[in-house]
């Protein structure tokens, strides 16, 4: 893990995320099997909506981490949201490795050329969103600091307001 946060630091790591997050949003609409955009199918847009809490997430870590600023209830709850949503990207990798494992079935089918190229570029953004999710959390809790709130209130003077 040591040698994947020297060569992805927390900056890298959100730029990285952003722009894996930026092409599977596009990938969101392709068709492996057609080779085309889909923009009418309703289930297209799923994945695109929930990646708004990844990039929610990326925002908040990057400023309590500019601003050297503490954890609080609403990250909180934004990162257990980011859980979930870990959960629908894993789902989107076992898909796609799914779909590129079907390509024997379809030998005598037209596949388009782009079919395996283009699928195993998306199970690697797939794999490589996961790990950088991932990252994010391990350096949340490195820099921001856990979630412990018992102890929050302590420290402010509540006469001084």
């Amino acid at each position: 893990m040591n040698a994947i946060k020297g060569l992805l630091t927390w900056k890298r790591t959100l730029i990285v995320s952003i722009v894996v997050l930026f092409l599977l949003n596009i990938f969101s609409f392709y068709g492996l099997y057609t080779n085309k955009f889909y923009f009418f199918k309703i289930e297209n847009y799923l994945f695109p909506i929930l990646s708004i809490i990844h990039f929610v997430f990326l925002y908040v870590l990057w400023f309590k981490i500019s601003e050297n600023e503490l954890s609080d209830p609403p990250m909180r709850t934004l990162e257990y949201a980011l859980y979930a949503v870990s959960l629908v990207y894993v789902y989107k990798m076992v898909d796609t490795m799914i779909v590129l494992t079907s390509y024997s079935d379809f030998e005598n089918h037209l596949i388009p050329s782009t079919f395996l190229p283009l699928g195993y570029v998306m199970l690697a953004l797939y794999a490589i969103l996961l790990l950088v999710t991932l990252l994010a959390i391990v350096y949340r809790k490195e820099m921001v600091g856990t979630y412990i709130f018992d102890d929050m209130n302590q420290h402010v003077d509540h006469w001084n307001n």
